[in-house]
């Protein structure tokens, strides 16, 4: 039982993190019908300048704040300049944002080495606690599910209670409607982009210290987010919160019970959904 509990934490702090990726790459795709496969780049960009900030200030922060900008100003630049100029070709998005990635990744690993790297944490941060039961826990992985909720409560009241988040809403459901409204859809997928990016970057200075960065480590993370995204639903806030706690648990329970077949045990159920509700859990028919 206490192996179990263990394992549920470990799973709910990596669905903490794999949530605050994977809820700007399905809000980004829902509305922007983007195909970004380099936002695992963009969480390891921000996740590197995180730890070169970390090692210079000792400020976690710091870090946090300066890997989410410096993400959010490459997202940006890349938006603006490379993938808006493709429209809606999915392939040649995918090319491109592939490409990207790679010149993200060669970028990170002359300037940063291949060592895998671990982002240093304050003292205070480094301790353990002692839950009910006897169970001692990482002091750090309780304030990453801390981060999770909070950042996914605040995206959910953006996303269902306010204006902003009623055209986001209505943008992923019909585009063409809401620029028939005067909406300026432009702005909107600025401020969607921007977020995302910021999120990537957010998130990757966190993975640098539950999961360490290397190079690589861009497509490994993608692989999971984009796991959220299917079994969640495009374009869906919730469906990224339940999806990233199913694929979280998944992971933590496969490596545990069956090491061997833990990406079977991950990738299976997934397959099986997708036989089930093509959509995943939360998408709606209307989507393309």
């Amino acid at each position: 039982m206490e192996s179990f509990i263990l394992q549920t934490l470990n799973g709910i702090s990596f669905a903490a993190l794999l949530f605050l990726l994977a809820s700007g790459f399905t809000l980004t795709f829902g509305l922007m019908r983007i195909v970004n496969m380099a936002h695992g780049a963009l969480y390891m960009f921000g996740a590197y300048i995180g730890l070169s900030v970390a090692i210079h200030t000792s400020s976690l922060s710091l870090a946090l704040l300066s890997g989410g900008l410096a993400a959010m100003v490459l997202g940006l630049f890349c938006d603006k300049f490379l993938i808006s100029k493709l429209g809606e070709d999915h392939l040649a998005q995918v090319l491109l944002t592939v490409g990207i990635a790679y010149v993200i990744g060669d970028v990170c690993l002359k300037f940063w080495g291949g060592d895998a790297q671990k982002l240093p944490l304050p003292m205070f941060l480094r301790s353990i606690i002692e839950l009910p039961g006897g169970i001692y826990y990482p002091i750090f992985r309780g304030l990453l599910v801390f981060i999770g909720i909070s950042v996914g409560v605040i995206l959910y009241f953006v996303y269902r209670k306010t204006q902003i988040g009623a055209a986001i809403r209505a943008g992923v459901d019909d585009r063409e409607m809401v620029s028939a409204t005067g909406i300026n859809v432009e702005k909107l997928f600025i401020l969607v982009s921007a977020l995302a990016a910021f999120l990537a970057g957010f998130s990757g200075v966190l993975g640098a210290v539950f999961l360490t960065i290397y190079p690589g480590a861009e497509w490994e993370i993608l692989v999971f987010a984009l796991v959220v995204v299917i079994v969640g639903g495009l374009g869906s806030l919730e469906g990224a919160m339940v999806g990233a706690v199913i694929v979280g648990l998944l992971d933590a329970y496969g490596r545990w019970l069956v090491p061997d077949l833990s990406y079977f045990v991950l990738f299976g159920p997934m397959a099986l959904l997708l036989l089930v509700r093509p959509r995943g859990l939360f998408g709606k028919a209307n989507m393309s």
